[in-house]
């Protein structure tokens, strides 16, 4: 204790951070991971913090942001021997409806969520891996099934195409354009060409009327 005496809140707080045990010892059943909870970093922390003599306390408050409510938790670590503390605040948005609990048990959730992460930042705690609520674990699941589709999309994609469905293509934007340039500099009204297609405009002339107005330009419609 004392060696402690003589360390500045900042060297009290890397100590802490160096020797803070909080190993994942809570089961989520449903996702199948483990995962480490508020107390779990409080209980990791008691003993590193009666080895520098300081002590750590977290507070929370709701706050509006905009439309929504936010539990705002702050972790503060404080040394003993000087008062001098060192704060950090983290924040987790309640949500407004949650299947099977009371308003009361949404914000207690939040609030444990939001005091988790002002103390992972506090003692550099990185859970960002951790899939540690419901919500993560159903995005994760819902990014899952969203990347089949695009999947098959993509080898659909990588099929090579027949003749006929290349013919059947409509035209780009930049044939598109080429045929309306043509048609201004040799003095063809676009309408000539859209009858002759039975298009109403050219987005709709496919790759293969396209071939056949380039091969028949001068004599179906340049000199018509």
């Amino acid at each position: 204790m004392s060696d402690a005496k003589k360390m500045n809140k900042w060297e009290k707080l890397l100590i802490v951070q160096q020797n803070l045990k909080s190993p994942k010892s809570q089961y989520n059943s449903f996702g199948k991971y483990y995962y480490r909870s508020c107390e779990d970093i409080l209980e990791g922390l008691k003993p590193c913090l009666k080895e520098v003599n300081a002590c750590v306390t977290v507070d929370d408050e709701i706050v509006q942001i905009g439309d929504h409510y936010y539990i705002k938790a702050q972790a503060m670590f404080i040394d003993c021997d000087t008062g001098e503390l060192v704060c950090n605040t983290a924040y987790a948005r309640e949500d407004e409806t949650k299947s099977g609990m009371s308003a009361a048990q949404i914000t207690g959730a939040t609030s444990s969520y939001a005091r988790k992460y002002a103390l992972n930042g506090l003692f550099m705690i990185d859970d960002n891996k951790d899939a540690d609520t419901e919500e993560q674990a159903n995005e994760t699941k819902a990014r899952s099934s969203k990347s089949k589709p695009s999947e098959q999309k993509t080898e659909q994609k990588s099929k090579p195409k027949t003749e006929q469905e290349i013919a059947r293509q409509t035209i780009d934007e930049k044939k598109q354009k080429a045929l309306a340039d043509k048609c201004e500099s040799d003095e063809v009204h676009p309408t000539v060409i859209m009858d002759k297609c039975h298009v109403q405009d050219f987005s709709q002339i496919t790759e293969k009327q396209f071939a056949w107005i380039c091969g028949n330009w001068t004599k179906e419609f340049k000199n018509a």
